[in-house]
């Protein structure tokens, strides 16, 4: 198993599209440093004059800047994790090299725990550095309107939003195992967009009251609950969850409780498990 996780990790930085993602990442770093800078400028200028009836406008303005950094952070971690894993098997069958691996006395279930392992490695390891570096450039460059974040909301909030993508990794490999890299990715894509979207629906119902929509949102976060995870990381580090900009934000306009949390672990381990299963009696 050990050789396949190395093997994983050299293939995954090999890749084109992992350093042109580290190269937007860092372009988007950098956007991310003088959005809070020169909105921080401003900050200092509208409320220039005001006498201490800004303080609400201030925690709002707080929260939709690094609600902003983290959504797209997200979004940027959920594609490289994609793209890295419907591959991950499939690719290899496609191209014949499995044919190599497997005539080793490998088990095939090592094979997939490996990859899993490999691929997760590098998404927990990207998903640390996006993570701290948007926290970090936020408060050296929000000045006024950095966030203000408790140590354990921290903790707690960076757990889940590194750990998530092995919900994705899990997806990734029970689709690879099963189909074309191609036809993973459209189907992995479709129910990432397909979480995201419905996240938004539950939000709408409950700034509405509407339980048909909350129930539509939390039946899209049950097939596919990367977005969920995403949102209660945002309430964690944030105190704007309940507000219609932070819905319209992508935050979490509705927290997601801790059963979410627990669905999504037993989620990823069953996805792994069923890759493993059908993995082993398949025919390459």
């Amino acid at each position: 198993m050990l050789s396949i996780i190395k093997l994983t990790f050299r293939e995954i930085l090999s890749r084109r599209i992992f350093f042109i993602t580290l190269l937007m990442t860092l372009a988007f770093l950098i956007f991310f440093g003088v959005v809070n800078h020169y909105a921080a400028q401003g900050f200092i200028q509208a409320m220039h004059g005001f006498d201490g009836t800004n303080t609400v406008i201030q925690n709002s303005i707080r929260s939709q800047i690094i609600m902003m950094g983290l959504n797209f952070s997200s979004m940027i971690l959920a594609l490289l994790t994609i793209l890295s894993t419907v591959g991950g098997v499939a690719g290899e069958i496609e191209n014949h090299q499995i044919d190599t691996i497997l005539a080793r006395p490998l088990p095939r279930r090592s094979y997939v725990l490996g990859k899993f392992l490999g691929l997760g490695t590098v998404v927990v390891v990207y998903a640390l550095s996006l993570f701290v570096g948007v926290l970090l450039i936020n408060q050296l460059t929000g000045g006024d309107i950095a966030a203000r974040l408790e140590p354990s909301s921290v903790v707690q909030g960076g757990l889940i939003f590194v750990l998530s993508p092995l919900l994705i990794v899990a997806a990734g490999l029970w689709l690879s195992t099963r189909m074309s890299t191609i036809n993973s990715g459209i189907i992995l894509i479709i129910l990432y967009g397909a979480g995201f979207v419905g996240g938004l629906v539950e939000q709408i119902g409950t700034l509405l009251n509407n339980p048909s929509l909350i129930n539509t949102g939390i039946v899209s976060s049950l097939i596919f609950p990367y977005n969920a995870l995403f949102r209660k990381t945002d309430a964690l580090l944030t105190d704007s969850g309940n507000s219609a900009m932070a819905m319209f934000n992508g935050g979490a306009g509705s927290e997601p409780s801790n059963l979410m949390l627990g669905y999504g672990v037993f989620y990823t381990v069953a996805l792994l498990f069923w890759a493993i299963r059908h993995f082993e009696g398949r025919d390459v």
